[in-house]
């Protein structure tokens, strides 16, 4: 089956949306998106992304924003499932990619338990694409052989981290959804022994107008001295001292 062949009647494409801006979608994602009947999309889709939508598509907004009221997980299952059901062609389209920490193996497991047919289309995940844009790799050789990513929705009483292995094994840290939790990741992190001085950035709206970087150290972080907007990907280590910035001066 080709990856970008038309939706069938019944069938649902979980779609990465990239990180923002619609010149980063592939180009399957960008033809499911203009040749779908509903599209059901999460909050972090831009809205250049969405504006791809064909215009008689059914758009049904089921965002999951930390701290504010949204849909849950099991009722966007019901709904994809649904309206697959009814006939429609369905897109699922996500921020970033549908596989990293994205809930989309939660939703493909409910579509296969109904006998649903779906396909996946990767997006870049805003992990990758956040740094690189900011000008920072997350490996370079001359820092590290190894990189872990992250949900700062981890860093509460109830976390599965052990932090000190982290610390231990991976010189660049990468938090998905790190800025609300930040001062807690930095103390917890300092408390397991990395440096007070390892270099922090904080990347806000990657690939949007709104793009914001934020650089300081661990030890800014946990004293809540670094600007941290949502939504944003936290990289740690010293990769973010390799930092290159391009000035556009035409």
């Amino acid at each position: 089956m080709k990856l970008d062949a038309p939706l069938i009647a019944g069938e649902v494409a979980l779609v990465g949306a990239g990180p923002g801006a619609a010149a980063l979608l592939t180009l399957a994602a960008a033809r499911l998106i203009a040749d779908c009947d509903v599209i059901v999309h999460d909050a972090l889709v831009s809205d250049e992304v969405m504006a791809m939508a064909a215009p008689d598509a059914e758009i049904i907004a089921a965002g999951k924003r930390g701290g504010r009221p949204s849909a849950s997980q099991s009722d966007i299952c019901d709904l994809l499932i649904a309206r697959a059901q009814a006939g429609k062609r369905v897109v699922r389209l996500k921020g970033g990619d549908p596989f990293v920490f994205g809930r989309g193996g939660e939703e493909v497991r409910a579509l296969a338990a109904h006998g649903i047919r779906f396909r996946i289309i990767p997006g870049i995940t805003a992990g990758v694409a956040a740094p690189a844009m900011a000008g920072i790799p997350v490996t370079d050789r001359s820092v590290n052989a190894t990189l872990a990513f992250l949900t700062g929705h981890e860093a509460s009483d109830e976390s599965r981290m052990d932090w000190r292995a982290l610390v231990s094994a991976f010189p660049v840290l990468v938090f998905y959804m790190g800025a609300r939790n930040l001062e807690r990741i930095g103390s917890c992190l300092l408390d397991a022994g990395l440096d007070a001085e390892t270099a922090v950035a904080i990347i806000h709206a990657a690939t949007t107008r709104d793009e914001h970087t934020t650089i300081g150290t661990l030890q800014q972080a946990a004293a809540g001295q670094l600007q941290a907007l949502s939504p944003a990907i936290v990289i740690i280590g010293d990769v973010v001292a390799s930092r290159t910035i391009w000035r556009d001066k035409s």
